[in-house]
């Protein structure tokens, strides 16, 4: 099962320059006009972002955490009949719906709802095409449309997000891509790429592979890659601008649950995106970042959306929410 998790980080020696970051005319904005906030934070990513207004898609859905899978396919529908088809991105300008019935809201808007991508038990869910590809433009290569969700704890929160991503473009920033190994047994199943990763990447980035259950006072955090229920001391650290960071445990991506911690605390804390999973995902290191390939396709130049879903190879119970733009290893988009 670690096979294409372990082997992936390895693909690097050989790849190829990457392609521009995503331009504002390849993403589509999805907005709820039952959601004030909704709309609010659509006019505002498209004002930051300066997004054509033909990629400005309004419809209306009842705002609740989880949505039925049939709901959602008529919802499907009427934005693809909505969306140009030079469109590549979706991004989601709300916090709730989150979840279409087993799948993460932003892996069904990829992919169509498919239950191959859900699981009942401990077992494999249906691979990503997307993984670790080369592509620049998903949707005339594969047919799907990666999604990010702009969401927050709430809509001031959301708009720092927004800035951050903003923010982070073309700055090149010296940072450190902390890999942090828990004691937590269950949820550390990514830290033995750890060494590799280093050994791949530490030419073009700081990598410092740290055994603790929690960073503190770190204040040059680009990455941070953890396995816990719940991260202490977040508010400590400074993150830059275009920051990623994770926890891999069960129900991160349950944006407003309190059995674990919720991947917003981490957008709280100042970074710019993050990724958990909706339902449980019984610790599959392939339903997660795999830090290697985050790291090594972002500084290598591609947008956020682009690096870090090519980095999860089993995305289906996944969310992904953050500023997708976000570029800050890529000088200029046009």
């Amino acid at each position: 099962m670690r096979f294409i998790f372990y082997y992936a980080i390895w693909s690097i020696f050989s790849a190829p320059i990457l392609h521009a970051a995503v331009i504002p005319e390849r993403i589509a904005v999805i907005a709820n006009k039952n959601d004030a906030e909704s709309l609010e934070i659509a006019d505002y990513y498209q004002q930051k972002r300066k997004i054509p207004d033909e990629n400005i898609i309004r419809i209306a859905f009842p705002v609740t955490g989880s949505m039925g899978s049939h709901l959602f396919n008529i919802l499907r529908k009427q934005i693809y009949l909505q969306t140009p088809d030079h469109v590549q991105f979706y991004v989601l300008a709300w916090s709730k719906p989150y979840k279409v019935a087993c799948m993460s809201i932003t892996s069904a808007m990829t992919f169509g709802f498919d239950r191959q991508y859900c699981a009942y038990d401990c077992s494999p869910t249906e691979s990503s095409i997307y993984f670790n590809s080369d592509s620049s433009s998903p949707f005339d290569d594969f047919k799907i449309r990666p999604t990010m969700m702009l969401a927050g704890s709430n809509i001031q929160r959301t708009k720092v997000v927004i800035d951050n991503g903003v923010q982070s473009d073309g700055t090149f920033p010296k940072g450190t891509a902390y890999l942090v190994s828990t004691t937590d047994s269950a949820r550390n199943v990514r830290s033995y790429v750890y060494e590799n990763v280093k050994t791949a990447l530490f030419r073009r980035i700081a990598i410092d592979i740290v055994e603790t259950d929690a960073l503190h006072a770190k204040a040059d955090v680009l990455f941070y890659f953890t396995g816990r229920a719940n991260v202490n001391n977040l508010e400590t650290n400074r993150y830059l601008p275009g920051a990623i960071a994770d926890h891999l445990t069960s129900s991160g991506g349950v944006l407003f649950g309190d059995q674990q911690m919720s991947i917003l605390n981490w957008l709280d804390a100042g970074v710019t995106a993050s990724y958990g999973t909706v339902t449980e995902p019984c610790a599959f290191p392939q339903k997660f970042p795999h830090p290697g390939i985050v790291i090594d396709r972002y500084t290598r130049g591609e947008s956020l959306i682009e690096a870090y879903w090519k980095s999860v190879a089993w995305p289906g119970q996944g969310l992904f929410v953050g500023e997708p733009m976000a570029a800050p290893f890529y000088e200029k988009r046009n």
